[in-house]
């Protein structure tokens, strides 16, 4: 195997690859024979996989430590190569679905590709090549601008994954500070984040209407791969979420308040505070919690072990949060070396083993599919993905002594009353992202008017007339990164939430059903629809209200009758 540390990358030709690409594509047009075109195809494939493989590795590295100037120099150079190489990429995909030798790709790897292939080819013209590599480097200017905070707190310097463990102290003076404290430097840096975001919307919008359509909105579900529903059924599972989630999440947040003995609505601060006596913390270093991990999944299942044990030996995990790297977590590929990889902030809080769960889901995914033709096929679509991430969570339960001790039961109640409370949220991203895109010329103080509407609607919880700063003035979209990188991507976590709760009601009764349920949806990889997926693993669709009000009513039912005794 070969450790992360351990793979080479060299800036590859773009002029070279683009000839290379070039040539696959007239290759492919001129085959005579299936077992010729086919060749073409998986020497297409190798070279996609390389190409995405020195890519994801200089966007690792840089965000692993956004200061080192090779790195950041290559991130930019990759910034401008992508865009420009996408045109060839398109080449190649419009030259398969007009191959002759269409109907013998479909027969041996289904249509999914095909399908996907033709929403791609909505996504993309040499005309706006100049805007994909603008929003590049603006998303990577704010990137950059969250991983370069240093906040004064209590005689220290914290980046803002540091500083995350104050902001739930349970000592009420002291986590009010750590609020303020990084509500000061967003603040601080507002216009910086106010210009690169009013950029980038108009960008979006620039790039929908040279693509003929009537915005940024139906290019942005295209850039999405949508492939199963559409604009029309996002907006009826909002509503559901108004009708049936939103009530589950303000009972929960009623109950919060009385246990801190505070006023409901609450402030930013002491929603952030689920118990008096704090919040769960899992115990040990962060050594100890990969330890954990590991037991984890060597008890789960064969696969499970197999996989944990390669991410470890490989050194495929940097979960450590330290200076310059950049914010937040993900899972990404390595496809030359059949391998996912780990991004993480490890912080003090509960998030840590959520991480080692969630993230963790999506690389054992990657995993289980990394042998899949064609390589698209590995992952599914971005809502089905975070299926993976968000079940896996609920799967660790049994577990949770040996990563919280004492606090276990704590996580239990306070991971599915998240589970809950998220799903407003995200819904209010995107519901904020349509607005958005609906209305591009917005003024920034006219869209924190419509976050601090839509907050009335999916978190009525929240005060908004409290003194922390950035916070309470309805700015603090500002800080979700998925606002700025991904449009309209939120919303998949909220879909994705709503099927993970099956999975933890399932797991309820049988942890045995619920983990084959979750392989029959895994090893399907990316070669079905999501909503396909679903059905073929016998979970019931997030788009049907009965979804929502069975799930809600299950996790109602368990939190109402939770045992509280000595937690406080």
């Amino acid at each position: 195997m070969v450790k992360f540390s351990d793979m080479p990358y060299e800036r590859p030709d773009v002029e070279g690859l683009k000839k290379d690409l070039a040539a696959l594509t007239a290759r492919l047009k001129a085959a005579q024979s299936y077992e010729e075109a086919r060749a073409v195809f998986m020497d297409e494939e190798k070279l996609m996989k390389h190409v995405d493989t020195l890519g994801t590795l200089v966007s690792i590295r840089h965000t692993i430590d956004t200061r080192d100037e090779f790195y950041d120099a290559e991130e930019k150079f990759w910034n401008g190569a992508l865009p420009e190489l996408q045109e060839y990429a398109q080449g190649w995909t419009a030259a398969m679905l007009a191959s002759p030798f269409r109907p013998d790709f479909e027969k041996e790897f289904g249509t999914l590709w095909s399908l996907n292939a033709e929403i791609e080819l909505k996504t993309f013209s040499p005309a706006i090549i100049p805007e994909l590599q603008q929003e590049n480097d603006l998303t990577q200017e704010y990137e950059k601008l969250l991983a370069s905070a240093q906040i004064p707190f209590e005689g220290g310097t914290y980046t803002l994954s540091q500083l995350t463990p104050f902001k739930t102290d349970p000592d009420d003076g002291r986590r009010l500070a750590a609020w303020k404290a990084e509500g000061r430097w967003y603040k601080e840096h507002q216009g910086e984040m106010d210009d690169i975001y009013d950029k980038l919307v108009h960008l979006r919008d620039e790039m929908g209407r040279k693509l003929g359509y009537e915005g940024y909105t139906t290019l942005g579900y295209y850039r999405m791969g949508r492939n199963c529903y559409g604009k029309e059924d996002v907006e009826k599972f909002r509503a559901a979420v108004a009708k049936y989630v939103v009530p589950v999440a303000d009972s929960i947040y009623r109950a919060q308040a009385e246990r801190l003995g505070k006023e409901y609505p609450l402030s930013f601060a002491d929603a952030a505070l689920q118990f008096r006596s704090g919040n769960p913390r899992p115990r040990g270093t962060a050594d100890d919690i990969l330890a954990q991990g590991k037991k984890f999944y060597d008890e789960l299942s064969p696969e499970t072990s197999e996989f944990f044990r390669t991410m470890l030996e490989g050194e495929l995990l940097d979960v450590l949060s330290t200076e310059g790297k950049a914010s937040g977590g993900y899972c990404t590929a390595l496809p030359d070396y059949g391998v996912p990889f780990i991004f993480a902030n490890f912080n003090g809080t509960q998030h840590d083993v959520e991480v080692v769960t969630h993230e963790a889901g999506h690389a054992f995914a990657a995993w289980m599919n990394r042998d899949r033709v064609p390589a698209s096929y590995i992952w599914p679509g971005m809502e089905a993905c975070e299926v993976h991430s968000m079940s896996m969570e609920f799967m660790a339960w049994p577990w949770e002594e040996g990563f919280f001790g004492g606090d276990a039961k704590k996580f239990r109640y306070s991971h599915l009353a998240g589970a809950l409370t998220f799903i407003p949220y995200g819904t209010l991203v995107d519901h904020f992202q349509h607005e958005v895109y609906a209305r591009p010329d917005m003024t920034t103080a006219q869209r924190h008017e419509v976050w601090k509407e839509l907050l009335g609607v999916y978190m009525p919880w929240m005060r908004l007339d409290g003194d922390i700063p950035f916070y309470s003035d309805c700015e603090a979209w500002q800080r979700q990164h998925h606002i700025y990188s991904s449009p309209f991507y939120y919303i998949d976590y909220c879909l994705a939430q709503t099927v993970a709760l099956q999975f933890w009601a399932l797991g309820q009764e049988s942890l045995e059903e619920a983990w084959a349920k979750y392989m029959a949806y895994t090893r399907q990889g990316g070669s079905r629809t999501f909503t396909e997926l679903l059905k073929n693993a016998g979970l019931e669709s997030p788009f049907g209200e009965k979804c929502l009000r069975q799930v809600c009513q299950k996790a109602q039912a368990w939190l109402d009758g939770c045992d509280m005794a000595g937690i406080a």
